[in-house]
């Protein structure tokens, strides 16, 4: 500034002369470096850059606009991803609606004096809307049934500060009760979780992962086990090892008289007398003792 200051001054004293071409130009760059530091980019102004992006459309220019509404983006996938269920990451909504944004920018007419902001946001919800869509298995109208049930049962839960009974999420919607118990069933499938969601511990120190929390049931319990082994030998203690290998094939491996008899080589007439000769000795073994 306080060169330009200067140089303004040389030309008042030097009134009546024509200043020279490179001090014209050397005063213009200085102009344009005040500009800039003000802020006064012309590239910065929205309203420029769209002429600019119409008259010479390319990806520069469009990431630029991009970047101006990416708040507009992230605003509505919040409100959008609030409302879903576990397992929708909000950074994929971004994303998608991104997507969204870049087809509105394509499609803005800037003759027809509608606000961009208002030209996009359907855009770049429907775009969420359309993948959300597409990646749901569960019909549309079980989804719609899975919605109304649960917002009956968080507005009665909220309401009596319980957990609602099946006849008053009946009453609630109007339905009987043996339509709650199918719209149960039928919902049972709608909700999903990914089993790579953490979970943080009280501390904060440890994430653990949804599927290292879940119960094998594949897995026997050791304890069980344990009592099971026991059992057996409680109850074919002073058994043969054919009356032992009957009781349990019979009773831990659930397999019929046929089976049995025909695992042992034994007709199942003759596993039946010995079933009940088995039973009559433990009873009377148990009541002794």
């Amino acid at each position: 500034m306080k060169k330009l200051l200067t140089k303004h001054q040389s030309l008042r004293s030097g009134a009546g002369r024509e200043p020279t071409q490179a001090f014209v130009e050397e005063n213009a760059v200085d102009e344009t470096a005040v500009d800039n530091h003000a802020g006064k980019n012309p590239a910065d102004d929205i309203d420029h850059l769209w002429a600019l992006y119409k008259s010479t459309p390319n990806d520069q220019l469009r990431n630029r606009l991009v970047e101006r509404y990416m708040p507009l983006v992230r605003s509505r996938a919040e409100r959008v991803w609030a409302r879903l269920p576990d397992g929708i990451e909000l950074d994929d909504l971004i994303s998608v609606g991104t997507f969204g944004l870049m087809d509105a920018i394509a499609a803005f007419d800037l003759t027809r004096g509608v606000r961009f902001e208002a030209f996009c946001l359907p855009r770049i919800q429907g775009s969420m809307l359309d993948e959300l869509r597409s990646m749901d298995w569960v019909p549309r109208m079980v989804r719609s049934k899975a919605t109304k049930l649960n917002e009956a049962f968080k507005s009665l839960e909220l309401q009596l500060g319980r957990k609602p009974s099946d006849q008053e999420v009946a009453d609630k919607l109007g339905i009987p009760a043996e339509e709650v118990h199918q719209l149960y069933a039928e919902t049972h499938s709608v909700n999903i979780t990914s089993l790579d969601k953490t979970w943080s511990e009280n501390d904060g120190s440890k994430e653990v992962r949804e599927v290292d929390i879940l119960a094998d049931r594949r897995s026997t319990d050791p304890t069980e086990r344990l009592a099971k082994v026991d059992m057996i030998r409680s109850f074919t203690k002073g058994l043969t090892k054919t009356e032992r290998l009957i009781v349990i094939l019979y009773y831990y491996e659930e397999m019929t008289m046929r089976e049995i008899g025909a695992t042992l080589e034994l007709s199942e007439s003759r596993v039946s007398q010995m079933h009940s000769a088995i039973v009559e000795r433990i009873k009377r073994l148990h009541k002794d003792g």
